[in-house]
């Protein structure tokens, strides 16, 4: 089917660019006639003009110019305008030259030359001029326009990425927000404008500033301001009746390829926000050398951290990564989403028990990795007290039957994922990630394989973590169940750790086990207030139940045992716990005595836990049921529009 010529988008810029030629060229030579109208160069004109037209045609169109959106006009797109128009000056320079020279056509008259450098500049003038007018309708005239209808809306940063998210929102016809202003902590900046948008003041002062000009919503850009200062912005624009909006940063829209249509998609405030701390910087070198060209596998791939740390490990161009994964579902939605890549991937999703010695020596042996991150476990607490069992069979054997193959086929280098409850453990989960901890560093001492542990405490939104729970429970209307009111975690995201965990690995030599700055712990019934309002409801709208602390729960979590030194690393959020390092035989002997007892119940294997690891403390009783009510840190988020 044929296209019309007026749908066709090359042809009507080939037509508009062909009459804006002719009319550079007709201005060329009446501003070299001083503005008066001669018969003479009129009739040079029209003897010249087509050629010309058809030249500067050729030459644009090879140098892409018709390819250039009408709707944007930048820096770089106003030097490639300015080169284009410098090549076909040049050449029609050469080949009037040339005609003239050789005599090829002597019915042409010669043309000036002060005529093709008064046209260089008049097709700069001309065609820049109508690029920019259309992109200033866009983004300066519609907004007065539709003014009335628009939500006054204030930007955190006046910088360049500041500067692309006002323009972008003023250009998107769809966007309700009108930028009358942009907010920065650097007071040089204040009373300047930044492309026509003035620069009011700090941060600090926003409540003020909303107040004063009738702010609708300020936005801020997702990792720009520490989860402290976001939630005092939250505060003050609650105060004074604005909304925080959030964008996703550039980077993230970048790695989804969709900037320009994300870009003015704006969302609320959401806990990972407050909890924000300042953006992970790595050495990119290390890890390159560590990941770049091998093969890496992962064992639960389709986790939380798991899935995460295999998209980090994407990012550095591994030879093949292996996707390691018990559960079926979870692997197929990873593999779902790794198939979407463009380029695609070299990954390959395997389901297998690590538990499955065979399975595992199969996979192991054959692909022979060069890297393996084991993030594999099971890591509910309550759980993993009325199933002991399985602690033990999956946590503490199955990263046996790992380190024993890595060790087999050698492996360059082990990471094996820990947390903070192995520290000083009052559940059987965290006693049975403590004997793992244990078992990698002592068969690091005899084998050539590398082999670390990394240790962290909560991650923010893994499966089944205690925002969901919250989320769900607020969606139902409450109420809302915590253990104990003074019960504290330690929070970090998921991309924060996995990045960590990667940078932990260029770090260790072997035997080490490095901690990952988790800043200061958080108490979840704060964070359970603050869901609250971010939820658009007052803390009274949903009723916090206290209901005690569950089988194997501690009120606080710990970093690193009493023995253990603390070691700054050359990573400022990596540290190292250094202590003697365990037996490998006495810990080959204390796996030895479990696996007797793994077919007598839970309670015997509790109490052999205890016999064997002294650190292991006592089963913790549950504490009577209580509803307390209590004032939000945060005032009520109200919901509006984005």
């Amino acid at each position: 089917m044929r296209i019309p010529l007026w749908q066709n988008r090359a042809a009507r810029l080939l037509v508009v660019h062909a009459a804006l030629f002719g009319v550079a060229y007709f201005l060329a030579f009446f501003i070299r006639a001083d503005f008066i109208f001669y018969p003479r160069w009129f009739a040079a004109f029209l003897t010249t003009v087509s050629g010309v037209v058809l030249l500067k045609l050729f030459l644009f169109s090879w140098s892409g110019q018709f390819r250039e959106s009408w709707s944007r006009l930048s820096f770089s797109d106003l030097m490639s305008l300015v080169s284009a128009a410098t090549v076909a000056g040049l050449s029609l320079t050469f080949v009037d030259s040339l005609l003239i020279s050789t005599g090829i056509l002597p019915g042409i008259p010669r043309v000036p030359r002060s005529v093709f450098l008064i046209d260089w500049a008049t097709t700069i003038l001309l065609i820049g001029g109508l690029r920019a007018l259309w992109r200033g309708i866009r983004e300066d005239l519609r907004p007065l326009l539709h003014q009335e209808k628009s939500r006054i809306a204030l930007i955190v940063g006046a910088n360049h990425t500041g500067e692309l998210l006002a323009r972008n929102l003023q250009a998107n016809a769809r966007n309700p927000h009108l930028v009358i202003g942009f907010l920065d902590e650097n007071s040089l900046l204040h009373g300047t404008s930044l492309s026509g948008i003035e620069v009011i003041g700090g941060i600090e002062r926003a409540g003020e500033y909303v107040s004063q000009r009738r702010v609708d919503s300020v936005i801020v850009q997702s990792g720009t301001l520490s989860g402290k200062a976001l939630r005092k912005l939250l505060a003050d624009c609650a105060a004074s009746g604005a909304a925080v909006k959030v964008i996703p940063a550039i980077d993230e829209l970048m790695e989804g390829n969709q900037a320009d249509a994300a870009l003015t998609k704006l969302r609320s405030v959401e806990i990972k926000d407050l909890l924000r701390r300042e953006p992970v910087e790595l050495d990119d070198g290390a890890i390159l050398s560590l990941v770049e060209g091998r093969t890496v596998l992962v064992t639960g791939a389709g986790g939380s951290i798991g899935s995460e740390i295999c998209r980090q490990v994407l990012r550095f161009r591994p030879r093949r990564l292996l996707l390691v994964e018990q559960a079926e579902n979870a692997l197929f939605l990873l593999e779902q989403e790794f198939s979407r890549l463009k380029p695609l991937p070299p990954f390959e999703p395997l389901v297998a028990d690590i538990t499955d010695e065979s399975r595992m020596e199969q996979i192991i042996g054959d692909t022979k990795p060069d890297v393996i991150f084991h993030a594999a476990a099971h890591k509910h607490v309550p759980m993993m007290e009325w199933n002991p069992q399985e602690a033990i069979k999956n946590n503490c054997f199955g990263t046996r039957t790992l380190a024993r193959l890595a060790d087999k086929h050698g492996v360059g280098k082990f990471v094996a994922i820990s947390t903070d409850k192995a520290v000083n453990p009052t559940s059987v989960m965290g006693c049975s990630k403590l004997i793992a901890e244990r078992y990698v560093q002592a068969l690091s001492r005899t084998s050539k394989t590398t082999f670390i542990v990394v240790r962290f405490g909560n991650v923010l939104g893994s499966n089944g973590s205690v925002v969901p729970t919250f989320q769900e429970q607020i969606r139902r209307g409450g109420p809302i169940t915590i253990t104990h009111p003074q019960i504290e975690r330690f929070f970090m995201m998921i991309p924060e750790a996995s990045q960590l965990v990667l940078q932990a690995a260029t770090m260790g030599s072997g035997g080490e086990i490095f901690v990952l700055d988790m800043g200061v712990s958080v108490k979840i019934v704060d964070l359970a207030r603050d869901l609250i309002s971010l939820s658009g409801l007052e803390t009274d709208d949903i009723e916090i139940v206290y209901t005690g602390l569950r089988p194997g729960e501690k009120l606080f979590e710990e970093l690193y045992f009493d023995d253990e030194k603390r070691v700054q690393t050359v990573h400022p959020k990596v540290f190292c716990a250094l202590h003697r390092p365990a037996d490998l035989p006495q810990v080959e002997s204390m796996l030895d005595e479990l696996r007797v007892v793994l077919d007598r119940g839970p309670a015997a294997v509790r109490e052999r836990l205890r016999e064997l690891v002294p650190e292991f403390g006592c089963e913790t009783t549950h504490t009577p049921v209580a509803v307390i009510p209590a004032p939000a840190p945060l005032p009520a988020v109200a919901r509006s529009g984005p």
